[in-house]
């Protein structure tokens, strides 16, 4: 019996982070990179790189709910980047790096905000969480180049330094989560 796919959207800076992050996911069964949020039809790369088009760079995964929850994916993307700097992850800076969860429902809606009230109250994080909940627009899909970058490009320098120890964090606090 076929189960039906769900889809979400995630922006945790960027995007060549969160994908080889959510790609190794079980139920997981396709990450695109992607540019949402933002006011240009049909932005490049090199558009949104300048922080005046409004986008992020984000991730569409498509998911059977079946086998993992939203809710694992949101404990996986908190896990794996840093949701308390605003329009920041590490060196990369702009709004186009911002922290965001765009659900494409109200059920979506809803579980964000419950899991953004519990990290509140938790304190897990030394600072307050600043990731954004936003409605799903338009997304756009990002040039092929982006696709699969850290895969296709391991020995280049920020997927050593930045990108390897999110995908080792993954590995350490995931393992059971990881496809075979």
């Amino acid at each position: 019996m076929q189960t039906s796919l769900s889809k979400a959207i995630l922006a945790g800076g960027c995007f060549w982070c969160t994908e080889a992050v959510f790609l190794n996911i079980r139920g997981v069964q396709k990450v695109t990179p992607g540019y949402i949020g933002g006011r240009r039809p049909n932005p490049t790369y090199e558009q949104i790189c300048t922080g005046h088009t409004g986008h992020a760079e984000a991730i569409e995964i498509v998911f059977d709910p079946a086998v993992i929850s939203f809710e694992m994916l949101l404990n996986i993307f908190f896990a794996t980047h840093d949701p308390t700097t605003l329009n920041r992850q590490g060196n990369d800076i702009g709004t186009q790096y911002r922290s965001s969860i765009f659900y494409v429902d109200e059920e979506q809606k809803k579980a964000a905000e419950t899991y953004l009230a519990q990290l509140k109250t938790m304190e897990i994080f030394d600072a307050p969480v600043v990731t954004q909940l936003e409605q799903a627009t338009i997304f756009y899909e990002a040039e092929s180049y982006h696709h699969n970058y850290y895969n296709r490009n391991p020995e280049q320098g920020y997927c050593s330094f930045v990108i390897s120890p999110k995908v080792s964090k993954l590995r350490k606090y995931f393992d059971d989560w990881l496809k075979s």
